[in-house]
């Protein structure tokens, strides 16, 4: 069985056979090769379906899934400069393709949206490159800063959060003699 790694570490696995868990972030292909762009949470890499190297159900499920699919990918990592992704320059010749749970019609995709239907809709908006990079750099920074806090001796509290309004029916209310 081929070892399950992420795709911040494939460089280290060329020539492998590895197993990518994670979800469909877009696809290309004609006829008989597919490309998709598979998402872990570490980052985006491509993975290679040709279809005469695949049984014909493999190649098909290539074909049918939808954006955000959870998927399993199994192959061997190849080099490749063209290959696109974060890392770049790295893709997966897939020899076996499982779909765990195939995603309904996918809200999101390459066009423009506004601002409310972006924020009614967040969780899948940070799933975009953008959004992704925003929140990475703003975990390293607030990594640094508890980082430095901590080397420093500083001691991090979580204190209660007092709100003078019940927050959308969730919360009991009760009164706090403060002055």
């Amino acid at each position: 069985m081929a070892n399950i790694v992420s795709i911040q570490t494939i460089a280290n696995h060329v020539g492998e056979e590895v197993t990518i868990q994670g979800w469909l972030y877009a696809k290309t292909g004609k006829g008989k090769i597919q490309f998709l762009q598979v998402r872990d949470g570490t980052g985006i890499m491509q993975a290679v379906l040709f279809k005469p190297n695949l049984p014909p159900e493999i190649f098909e499920a290539g074909k049918r899934i939808t954006q955000e699919s959870a998927i399993i990918v199994t192959g061997t990592v190849k080099q490749n400069e063209r290959a696109p992704g974060v890392p770049g320059g790295y893709e997966i010749d897939t020899t076996d393709l499982q779909v765990v749970q195939v995603a309904e019609e996918y809200p999101i995709s390459p066009k423009e949206h506004g601002v409310e239907f972006l924020l009614e809709n967040r969780h899948l908006w940070i799933r975009s490159r953008l959004q992704w990079a925003v929140l990475r750099v703003r975990a390293t920074v607030m990594r640094a800063c508890r980082d430095w806090l901590d080397t420093n001796g500083y001691l991090e509290m979580s204190t209660p959060i007092l709100t003078p309004a019940a927050g959308e029916g969730t919360s009991t209310l009760f009164e706090v003699d403060y002055f």
